[in-house]
């Protein structure tokens, strides 16, 4: 039963991430919700095969692996994104900018 939850809430993760990123007016929030998705979809679905799936524990391992890859590194990518666009100037279209004593 786990495990049909962790599918369906990564399908559904993925599924409003790209609902997100289609309607969300600027590149930081549909930066966001690419970020969400990447992270929370797919490490539930990895977590979903490495419960379900018929393989030895080598390949199990390196999925948990995979997994806290993503964990670690997905958001520091999307930060860095967000911040080269700000750097590029990109403005958001938001009335607080709370980056705007970092960019002379």
């Amino acid at each position: 039963m786990l495990e049909v939850l962790l599918l369906i809430f990564g399908e559904a993760v993925m599924l409003f991430g790209a609902l997100g990123i289609l309607r969300f007016p600027d590149v930081y929030t549909r930066l966001h919700a690419a970020s969400k998705c990447d992270t929370g979809g797919a490490m539930s679905i990895i977590l979903y095969l490495i419960i379900t799936m018929d393989a030895p524990a080598l390949v199990r391992a390196k999925l948990l692996v995979l997994a806290f890859l993503i964990a670690m590194m997905n958001p520091m990518v999307s930060h860095a994104l967000a911040r080269g666009a700000y750097k590029y100037g990109v403005k958001p279209r938001v009335v607080v900018d709370m980056y705007a004593w970092d960019n002379p």
